[in-house]
């Protein structure tokens, strides 16, 4: 088996990348009523402090577009404290600050075209839902293109049902085009359209076929600048359906990216417990472009839970990795206290993995894949290692963290 990263094409969002080599995206959402201006520059202020790259700020209104607007307006009166600057190439047409950008903010729009054509001239990407873009139970008047009559539809039922989410899309396309936003095509477990329910029932198979038809259409009309997900609160559904869904666009050669996250998770243990299965599954599959864990708390609490589902999966790795044993009876050392040591001695060294073990028993073959290890020899004595080497033996243990801080400055002058 292979777990390296699925390469996708790169969209880019606000003049951060995402897809191909770029690093795996975290994403948050606001709270609060897009009305709420200062709560909502204040959240997004915390977020981006937090590590947050984008940001989605509900928008199932007009007034909301106007209302996404002056947050837009609000950030950039002091842009140096929104800036997103890891990974950041400068993009034509992007102001750079510090080697960043300005925090792309994404409009959340489900139920009405006519918002997300208007969202899509104001934020960076615009979300839709193709369980609910369009109902099947009314009569909508489409905008005709230039030199064609408008059109107004009989029905969104049976065969005429693709034709007229067509039609609708168009525009919204179109508008994409034109101001170069990113679409996310997001399709939701809970709000499949009854059509698919009633061919193919509540199923990963549902989500894939409502997603792909939306791709379909995106791909006639030549737009390429778009976002996948399939969300579910349901983990095992969640992680089937976006199985599915890379095995489908595989099979006809598409490289959209991936957009993770296990909707509605819940708050505390339960909801970062549910995330973690579910977002690092497919992490470890190298399925995933960018993630965003969804807790019933403020949105800056997210973004560390998303960082460690990324370290844990190796993703992305954004601190130093620590591998230490549980402890046993072999154990002649405090190996709590020696974590703790080496921890607050080392917790600079970004992308390093360091090994803090109990005993020389299990600690050389257990913590084979870190740079450096810590090994508890005896009583008071610790063992270095440089990878699967001992470079120090039955070092003094209050000696020890020193020793082995010196072994990793010397290996990186060389």
């Amino acid at each position: 088996m292979n777990f390296t990263r699925r390469l996708t094409r790169v969209v880019n969002i606000g003049g951060v990348p995402l897809g191909g080599n770029f690093p795996v995206r975290v994403q948050t959402m606001t709270n609060l009523p897009t009305s709420d201006i200062e709560g909502q520059v204040e959240q997004i202020r915390r977020a981006v402090e937090a590590g947050a790259e984008y940001i989605r700020i509900t928008t199932p209104t007009l007034a909301d577009v106007e209302w996404l607007k002056k947050i837009k307006e609000k950030i950039n009166e002091h842009p140096e404290d929104f800036v997103v600057s890891d990974g950041v190439p400068a993009f034509a047409g992007m102001t750079t600050l510090r080697g960043g950008v300005v925090i792309p903010l994404v409009a959340d729009v489900h139920f009405s075209p006519k918002v997300a054509i208007e969202a899509a001239k104001v934020a960076a990407k615009v979300r839709i839902n193709p369980g609910n873009f369009i109902k099947s139970d009314r009569r909508v008047v489409i905008p005709a293109k230039a030199g064609s009559p408008s059109l107004t539809t009989k029905s969104t039922e049976g065969d005429t049902y693709l034709d007229q989410l067509h039609s609708i899309m168009r525009p919204l396309l179109d508008t994409c085009k034109e101001y170069g936003t990113v679409l996310r095509i997001g399709t939701n477990h809970g709000s499949l359209s009854e059509r698919i329910l009633d061919q193919y029932g509540d199923t990963p198979e549902g989500m894939v076929q409502a997603t792909l038809e939306a791709v379909r259409i995106c791909q006639a009309e030549n737009f390429h600048d778009i976002v996948l997900s399939l969300k579910s609160s349901n983990v095992k559904i969640m992680v089937e359906a976006t199985r599915l869904l890379v095995k489908r666009m595989d099979e006809e050669q598409m490289d959209y990216p991936l957009h993770l996250g296990v909707t509605e998770a819940g708050e505390g243990e339960d909801g970062r417990l549910k995330s973690a299965i579910g977002i690092g599954s497919l992490l470890v599959d190298g399925i995933g472009d960018t993630i965003r864990v969804s807790l019933t708390e403020d949105p800056e609490f997210e973004i560390p839970v998303a960082y460690g589902i990324l370290q844990a999966s190796r993703a992305r790795i954004t601190r130093t990795e620590y591998i230490s044993c549980p402890g046993c009876g072999r154990t002649t050392f405090k190996l709590q206290e020696a974590v703790k040591k080496v921890k607050e001695a080392t917790a600079h060294l970004t992308g390093l993995k360091i090994a803090v073990m109990g005993c020389i028993v299990n600690g050389p073959g257990e913590m084979a894949d870190a740079d450096y290890g810590y090994v508890g020899a005896g009583p008071g004595k610790v063992h270095i290692y440089a990878g699967k080497i001992a470079v120090l033996k039955n070092v003094a243990e209050e000696e020890a963290v020193e020793r082995l801080l010196e072994i990793i400055g010397s290996a990186a002058l060389r």
